[in-house]
């Protein structure tokens, strides 16, 4: 497990850093999946900024759920520009009343 936590972090670090974000930790969660008589371990978690404390590279603006938990405010925007900045996300999704569309 240290090995694929390793690997994840290497590969995670590089993800983010390479589009300005600073990976600053994350929490992720293992499984096993039975094949026969082998257990396989694999990873069974989200990677998100739910689940990653993720900062701008250059202003150090926080871009995970600690602008939730610290009442910074712009939480959508913030998630929004995670995803923008991995091409997971073209625009700003619209807020009609509290909700997304």
């Amino acid at each position: 497990i240290l090995a694929m936590t390793v690997r994840v972090n290497d590969y995670l670090s590089g993800m983010f850093g390479a589009v300005g974000i600073t990976l600053v930790d994350f929490k992720i969660e293992f499984g096993r999946i039975w094949e026969n008589d082998f257990a396989r371990v694999i990873l069974a978690d989200e990677i998100s900024p739910d689940s990653c404390r993720l900062w701008d590279s250059t202003t150090g603006e926080k871009l995970d759920k600690d602008r939730f938990r610290r009442d910074l405010g712009n939480v959508i925007e913030s998630y929004t520009e995670v995803a923008r900045r991995l091409g997971i996300m073209k625009a700003m999704p619209t807020v009609i009343q509290g909700g997304l569309h």
